[in-house]
């Protein structure tokens, strides 16, 4: 919503729909306090897709739907910002590419945090070589949920709606990890855990070795368990000439900032901003626009927006077939189901 509005001399924002009336009448009354605009309403999605007056869609859905609904948009002629994950498959991440491609249109994932100033700090400092040879990186989600986080939502903690901790609340992260080494993975192996949380289905703390085809290593620990509350969310690279860590609340910080006469950056004391989503929604959406009206990419479309899904499906598969994964693979998140910790 505040992207829509802090964007809106370029969006125009006809309608929103969701399932529940109640919450899209919500929506649209304080959309219309926020920008005297009254989006009209609706409890039915085929409405959106078939109205010639709509050019775009942005999906903010449970996991489980991003897929049907995303196909069903982009048949309509729609381009689409769909929240993350992609998907909860590998097979139907790639029937939203093809079918994007094929049609012309722009597919953009929600990977909001690849905008925030910090992350994009360290990602000049990628390209620009100032690393040197990158060894590893390491992202670490240890945060908490307790069982009121999955009774807001039915759909929370299972298998072919959700997934759990790293699907749900860790992809952002290993979606910076991927794209700052390298985004050409090799090989995965995993390990899941349910520690703590009975009540649903899937996992609430998962561990990974990424290997990247560049030999460069990443380090994966995501866990919804920690006590009381959430601790940290954090993001280390690691090379030949230099040291980054990012923190913060939604890596919005940073922590660490070590290269040859650079000690310190002025990034070290911003403040968290007001939820873990961040602030990077703005510049996203403001970007998906300019990919339509410049017919060009999306800063994330979906071919690389579907590789943190991918590593978490192989985290998955490495866990349930308790091998190493190779790329590529096939894989569907609903293949976990039935599996007893």
């Amino acid at each position: 919503m505040e992207a829509l509005w802090k964007n809106s001399e370029i969006f125009d924002l006809v309608a929103v729909c969701d399932l529940i009336e109640d919450k899209a009448m919500h929506f649209s009354r304080k959309y219309y306090e926020l920008s005297g605009k009254k989006p009209e309403i609706t409890t039915n999605a085929e409405e959106i897709f078939n109205r010639e007056d709509i050019d775009a869609v942005a999906i903010a859905t449970d996991s489980g739907s991003h897929y049907p609904l995303t196909m069903r948009a982009l048949e309509e002629g729609k381009h689409v910002l769909v929240e993350k994950p992609m998907a909860l498959s590998t097979k139907h991440m790639d029937e939203m590419i093809s079918l994007s491609r094929k049609k012309g249109l722009k597919l953009a994932v929600s990977f909001q945090n690849r905008f925030n100033p910090p992350v994009v700090e360290l990602r000049k400092k990628i390209e620009s070589g100032a690393f040197g040879k990158i060894f590893y990186g390491v992202a670490s989600i240890r945060w908490n949920r307790n069982e009121d986080y999955y009774k807001q939502a039915d759909w929370r903690g299972k298998w072919a709606s959700d997934g759990g901790v790293l699907m749900n609340q860790s992809t952002h992260n290993i979606d910076l990890l991927q794209w700052m080494l390298g985004g050409q993975v090799e090989e995965v192996i995993g390990t899941l855990k349910n520690f703590n949380h009975p009540y649903i289905e899937a996992e609430d703390f998962g561990a990974a070795i990424v290997k990247f085809k560049n030999g460069a290593v990443g380090i994966i620990e995501g866990t919804s368990v920690v006590y009381p509350k959430n601790l940290e969310e954090t993001l280390s690279i690691f090379g030949e000439k230099g040291t980054v860590k990012l923190g913060g609340l939604a890596v919005n910080r940073i922590e660490v900032w070590r290269f040859e006469g650079e000690d310190s950056h002025p990034y070290m004391n911003l403040p968290d901003p007001d939820t873990v989503y961040g602030e990077g929604h703005v510049p996203l959406y403001r970007d998906f626009y300019e990919a339509i009206d410049q017919d060009r990419d999306p800063a994330v479309p979906g071919e690389e927006g579907r590789k943190a899904t991918d590593i978490v499906l192989a985290i998955y598969k490495s866990h349930l077939t308790g091998k190493p994964v190779k790329f590529p693979f096939q894989f569907d998140a609903r293949e976990m189901e039935g599996m007893t910790w």
